[in-house]
């Protein structure tokens, strides 16, 4: 099995991995969350303060891919049809013919997502759960692999449009960047005037067919019955005492589906072909934190859904 996945996917993974790498230093973590999403067909929410390289990844994702890139600078005044396209009269043949948006492309950047207003955020639900756009009664496909990767700033919440938790939940992992210490930003530093005198590295070129091909092989990793049984009662200790008592929405069962593709996709990064727990606790956090609801009282205490989280970890044996 490991020797198919490394001539078949994982070898070209992992030379896309070290590129992004040296274009986003110090990022391993995102890089990582990046390439999961890339492997399973799920979605990545990122979330920052101003000049944490969120835009930056994604745009040095989407370089090294031989697929379309399309990016959405969101604002209050979008509208849904500016994502997903609208049918458009053609006088010649009296004929409306459907014009695509910016969603039908491989890899779509939603920037700032929380400042597009609640109806363009909900028209993006469809094609992110389905990979499709119906518009005027006809479905169309989106392209295959589509993947959204959408962006938002902690801080600057005036203007801004709060995700609701059925868009949240489309999301595949949340993604919570934090500030460089002193030795990383030394290096961004020397990154960026080195990229300025002397130009970006030339990008590895993943063919989509690669990418096919990976998450077949993603999907073909193996999940014990016991490590199932881990990621299902991490999902339901959100629902019933003591941590339950803290929620008021609880993960639903696509949290064990995103959990489990998380873990499947994480042990092939690193070149097994059975997932661990050590790959479900590490992407736990991302994968479950924006899909429950803090009680009020919780909330007023100080708590978070990720410190929920890391609390059903700690009290959860894994096998």
């Amino acid at each position: 099995m490991l020797e198919v996945m490394a001539k078949d996917g994982v070898g070209r993974i992992t030379e896309l991995r070290d590129w992004l790498s040296a274009g986003l230093i110090g990022s391993d973590g995102l890089i990582e969350r990046l390439l999961i999403g890339l492997l399973t067909g799920g979605h990545l929410l990122i979330e920052g303060a101003p000049g944490l390289a969120k835009t930056r990844a994604a745009k040095l994702l989407a370089g090294a891919l031989s697929g379309d890139f399309a990016r959405v600078q969101c604002t209050p005044d979008l509208l849904p049809t500016d994502l997903t396209g609208t049918d458009v009269f053609n006088p010649r043949t009296g004929d409306f013919a459907f014009a695509p948006g910016p969603v039908f492309h491989n890899l779509v950047l939603v920037d700032e997502i929380n400042r597009a207003p609640p109806k363009v955020q909900s028209a993006l639900l469809e094609a992110m759960a389905e990979a499709q756009v119906t518009s005027a009664g006809v479905t169309h496909k989106l392209p295959d692999p589509f993947l959204v990767v959408a962006t938002q700033n902690s801080i600057e919440h005036e203007g801004t449009f709060p995700l609701p938790e059925a868009q949240l939940d489309r999301f595949l992992l949340h993604v919570m960047l934090e500030q460089p210490d002193l030795a990383t930003e030394r290096r961004i530093l020397d990154l960026v005037e080195s990229e300025t005198r002397d130009g970006p590295g030339a990008p590895p070129a993943i063919d989509l067919s690669v990418i096919r091909t990976a998450r077949r092989e993603v999907a073909g990793i193996h999940l014990s019955p016991a490590l199932r049984d881990y990621i299902v009662r991490l999902v339901v200790a959100t629902r019933v005492p003591p941590f339950g008592d803290e929620i008021e929405h609880a993960v639903s069962p696509r949290g064990s589906l995103a959990l489990a593709a998380a873990a499947r996709a994480r042990a092939y990064l690193a070149g097994r072909d059975h997932a661990l727990p050590e790959d479900v606790e590490a992407v736990a956090g991302d994968a479950l934190a924006h899909r429950l609801v803090l009680t009020w009282a919780a909330a007023a205490e100080g708590r978070t859904p990720r410190a929920v989280i890391a609390g059903i970890l700690a009290g959860t044996e894994a096998l």
